[in-house]
């Protein structure tokens, strides 16, 4: 969730990793780059990690808005995204603010008799599904009605912008009553599976709570251990074939990580996947400073902290001979913390405005498939955890996909370009590209300078290259910009015609373009037509027909920094 507060630190044997330091102008870039792709060379299925995002605010999922970008989602990608959203077992209005939701399902008459309300539920898994997604469902948190005698101590100071201690967090306490959650859980899995059918049902995850690890559970590992029991019987009492599982610890959580797993191997508990969450950094918090000031500190994300991250849990999880076939979901797997801060709180938000941030997820997600090729425990699913927020000023700097006024921000032309792969990974290679092998020696900083890629080759015989230039330094820029030569190799056919697709400051940028116009905080009809033109992947270069020599093709590309380029090779005979 986006208050993980152990982010900012790793805990594995490397500790701390600080944020990058401060850009220096005479910093040496990587000017040159040789990138080689070789089409016949085949790395196996190409894992689309990447289909996965989940939010706070699930009451945000059915309103037009959050509709609208469901479906976007569906269209460029052809559906199949898992979509986690969070706190629908809370009890709440149904009313949705930024870090808060409620589903609402959950009521005791006056003899304490449960009974169930799926109003909320409904409307927010109907959005999902219809958009031809599939719920990761997160079977949290404490309804009020469970809530036990010990969370009185749980004390808030009433004031106009706090409503209850409910609100203020004792939907975090253990149910008071094991069978009553358990019967919630089973009705839950009745109904939706009565709404959905089976076929759908067993497509999603079933997951008990949310980072139990850190304040979003506070109760002990045992609790926390007997209520996976509980809930697992629960849902597979009522469909047999779902998948199941957790703990969805923060990456401070190993520890806890183990715990749950010697319990669940111990008692043969089922268990169909494990899940864990890595945060890139944690900026100094908000600084309230005047709106044109420069943040007090430089920082920025670190891709090499989330790997370690990554690497660290699935071999935790690889000494569990059980357990080394079992996917790991990585179901928040995000370059900061927390999601609803934005540039005004702290100006290191930025990024997530910017060019910067679509260009960091591309090279991420490549580096967890280098992951999965060099470990025995497998990523599944990397979830962004981004949405939209409702009623922010334009470019707010929030993590999300879509920022006021329904424009796209670059983030989103990430996952666009991603979709663009083939369906399976060939061999590619960057002579100026980070290496895992790194992990093993790093110092703590983030990633440097690189150009790397990612290629893959269809059904159809198309093959794709990704290609970027990126940092992890956010306030590293460079006037040059990079020649990178780019061969592909042992082509089957003759004629292709080639696309190139970009993001970079000036394509496929409507931030870029929202401050050329002077930063509009109402914009005109006029101008908001001209942001949202420049919201979508843009192609760098009209599309040309090429002939390969000899099964070769040799195309020269310019890369400003961060950069990412997709050059789509698609067979004409």
């Amino acid at each position: 969730m986006s208050t993980d507060t152990s982010a900012h630190v790793s805990r594995v044997r490397l500790g701390p990793f600080p944020p990058a330091a401060p850009s220096d102008p005479d910093a040496p870039h990587v000017l040159q780059a040789t990138v080689e792709v070789d089409a016949s060379a085949s790395r196996g299925e190409l894992t689309r990690v990447w289909e996965s995002f989940g939010y706070d605010e699930i009451n945000w999922t059915y309103t037009p808005t959050g509709k609208r970008l469901l479906q976007t989602f569906a269209d460029f990608s052809g559906g199949g995204y898992l979509v986690r959203p969070h706190y629908v077992f809370c009890s709440g209005s149904g009313f949705g603010i930024p870090h808060w939701g409620n589903g609402n399902v959950y009521h005791e008459d006056e003899n304490g008799k449960p009974y169930y309300d799926f109003t909320i539920v409904d409307q927010t898994y109907d959005a999902i599904v219809n958009a031809g997604h599939h719920v990761l469902v997160e079977l949290a948190f404490t309804p009020r009605d469970l809530v036990p005698p010990e969370a009185e101590e749980l004390k808030v100071v009433p004031s106009p912008t706090v409503y209850t201690s409910y609100e203020a967090g004792t939907w975090g306490y253990p149910p008071k009553d094991y069978d009553k959650w358990g019967g919630l859980i089973a009705a839950t899995a009745q109904h939706c599976l009565e709404r959905y059918a089976e076929e759908e049902v067993t497509a999603w995850l079933w997951e008990l709570w949310n980072e139990p690890d850190i304040n979003y559970w506070r109760g002990t590992l045992q609790q926390f251990n007997e209520l996976y029991s509980v809930t697992a019987a629960a849902v597979r009492s009522v469909i047999p074939n779902a998948k199941v599982g957790g703990p969805t610890v923060t990456s401070g959580g190993l520890e806890f990580l183990k715990g749950f797993l010697d319990y669940t191997s111990s008692r043969n508990e089922p268990l169909d996947f494990i899940s864990y969450h890595t945060k890139g950094s944690r900026f100094p918090t908000r600084e309230y400073l005047p709106f044109d000031s420069p943040p007090s500190e430089q920082a920025s994300p670190s891709s090499t902290k989330m790997l370690y991250d990554l690497r660290e849990f699935n071999r935790a999880i690889a000494t569990y001979e059980q357990y080394r076939d079992l996917p790991a979901v990585v179901d928040e797997c995000d370059a900061a913390v927390p999601a609803h801060f934005g540039r005004y709180d702290n100006r290191n938000y930025e990024f997530q405005n910017t060019e910067y941030y679509p260009v960091f997820q591309v090279k991420l997600m490549k580096k967890i498939l280098d992951l999965n090729a060099n470990e025995i425990v497998q990523v599944q699913r990397a979830t962004s955890w981004s949405f939209y927020f409702e009623a922010e000023r334009y470019f707010e700097g929030t993590r999300s996909f879509m920022t006021a006024g329904r424009i796209e921000k670059p983030l989103l032309n990430a996952y666009r370009m991603l979709s663009l792969l083939g369906g399976e990974r060939v061999a590619a290679n960057s002579n100026v590209a980070w290496d895992l092998g790194a992990l093993d020696e790093t110092d703590g900083s983030s990633m440097p300078e690189e150009v790397d890629v990612l290629a893959s080759r269809d059904d159809n015989g198309a093959v794709a290259a990704l290609v970027w230039r990126h940092t992890d330094d956010q306030y590293q820029t460079s006037e040059q910009e990079t020649t990178v030569a780019l061969t592909v190799r042992n082509l089957p056919g003759r004629g292709y015609r080639v696309r190139h697709y970009r993001i970079d400051a000036e394509h496929s940028n409507a931030h870029t373009r929202w401050k050329e116009l002077g930063e509009p905080q109402d914009p005109t009809d006029e101008e908001l037509a001209q942001i949202k033109a420049r919201q979508g992947l843009e192609e760098l270069e009209p599309a040309r027909t090429i002939e390969a020599d000899e099964g070769r093709v040799q195309v020269e590309i310019s890369l400003p920094l961060p950069a990412a380029s997709l050059l789509v090779l698609e067979p004409t005979d």
